[in-house]
């Protein structure tokens, strides 16, 4: 059994996979990493691509389309591999991507998940919004990067270049020990997509494991996040699970406040949606709100073995103790961490 296993969870993604796979294969070492899809019940022909141009490649058919946690969840469930890396689909990996992170995690065991550095595959000197370079959050749950915060996306000119711990890695590619993963629970289930992997890692993080940023590994992401309209269904995950991240892991000394302020919050910007013409979408963060209350009484006993693991009763550093919208919107902060000077 090798030390390392790339899974990358496909569902209907046949011309990434023809594309990408290429400088996978080229760039990942095969002494010390396999590579495995996980097919989550497509009904394209990806399956038999693989099978005739690819036939090296491990694979682990699902009878249905789980969701990027489930699917995540049963495909490394059947695995034993020291470390596995959620990877997407659409990710071109580059040179010493994985053995510069593998070697990372190997002297430091304290660290239970790490990201490269991600930027854009469209523009390469650029940032990619899911993850850039190193995730974290806001005390009511606005997570943002260095590198992205809301629509400022910035261009990669060194300045983030230092490892740095942070709070959540992206699930585009997250290098994670299968037993951390394990002891942790996964990823939640519930959510299907959409903001599982800050809730695994803030949880990861809550219980003292490290969770890093090693820019040292590049990787470069398409990515589905844009500046257009989200799908009201993207709307709908993102707002109810990040509700339910919250209730989930918020200290308790915070709780009210913090709900307090995302209930003043969340609906004007419903109402953002219904003034800027796009009622689908206003309607869809009502029903995660709606969905949210429905489903709190289903993680009471989630909520209090979360606390009850944790190993301060306050947030992990990094996690923002002020409002993002303030600093953003009010003060007009579009960076939030020190640039070094690029030489």
């Amino acid at each position: 059994m090798k030390k390392v296993a790339v899974v990358i969870l496909n569902w209907n993604g046949q011309k990434l996979l023809e594309q990408f796979l290429p400088a996978l294969l080229k760039y990942t070492p095969g002494e010390t990493a396999e590579i495995i899809v996980a097919d989550n019940g497509s009904t394209d022909s990806s399956l038999s691509f693989l099978e005739t141009h690819y036939p090296e490649i491990g694979r682990i058919v699902l009878d249905k389309n789980y969701g990027f946690a489930e699917g995540y969840n049963q495909a490394l469930a059947q695995l034993s591999n020291e470390y596995v890396v959620l990877l997407n689909s659409d990710v071109e990996v580059s040179e010493n991507w994985l053995t510069t992170a593998i070697d990372y995690l190997e002297i430091h065991p304290e660290t239970a998940a790490l990201q490269p550095k991600i930027l854009a595959f469209n523009d390469k000197s650029a940032f990619e919004y899911a993850g850039a370079a190193g995730g974290f959050m806001d005390m009511y749950g606005y997570p943002f990067c260095r590198g992205r915060i809301f629509t400022t996306i910035e261009k990669d000119n060194g300045q983030y270049d230092n490892p740095i711990e942070v709070l959540w890695a992206s699930g585009a590619c997250l290098f994670i020990r299968l037993k951390d993963y394990r002891e942790a629970g996964g990823l939640d289930k519930y959510f299907f997509a959409h903001q599982e992997e800050i809730d695994l890692c803030w949880r990861l993080r809550a219980r003292g494991k490290k969770i890093v940023c090693l820019p040292q590994s590049v990787v470069y992401h398409v990515g589905g996040a844009t500046l257009k309209m989200e799908h009201p269904r993207k709307t709908f995950l993102n707002f109810r699970n990040n509700l339910l991240m919250l209730y989930k892991n918020l200290p308790e000394k915070y709780y009210k406040q913090v709900m307090l302020f995302r209930f003043f919050a969340d609906y004007p910007a419903a109402l953002q949606f219904l003034l800027k013409g796009h009622p689908a979408n206003a309607f869809s963060v009502i029903k995660a709100r709606w969905d949210f209350n429905k489903q709190k009484k289903n993680y009471q006993t989630v909520r209090k073995e979360n606390l009850s693991k944790t190993t301060t009763d306050d947030f992990p550093p990094e996690i923002l103790k002020k409002s993002l919208l303030w600093e953003y919107y009010v003060q007009g902060r579009k960076i939030l961490f020190p640039q070094k000077k690029v030489m």
